[in-house]
């Protein structure tokens, strides 16, 4: 199974610039993820940010990708 080293993309989180680092399938599965609800990567994001806690936000960007392929899958 490839997934590669995490790849760092930058995001804007209520006007501020962080890095996150994701493996690639990750990254897509979140774009595609955003698409799905008519959200923007970074309007998304925002909102798993808003409720992660003292989860760190790549481990919550995973999860929430893993949920959200979960329920659809059934």
């Amino acid at each position: 199974m490839s997934g590669g080293r995490p790849a760092k993309h930058s995001l804007t989180l209520r006007g501020h610039r962080t890095s996150v680092s994701l493996e690639a399938a990750f990254w897509d599965a979140f774009r595609a993820e955003a698409a799905r609800e008519g959200k923007t990567i970074n309007g998304l994001a925002a909102e798993i940010d808003a409720e992660r806690g003292d989860v760190g936000l790549a481990s919550a960007l995973r999860v929430y990708v893993l949920k959200a392929l979960q329920a659809r899958a059934g």
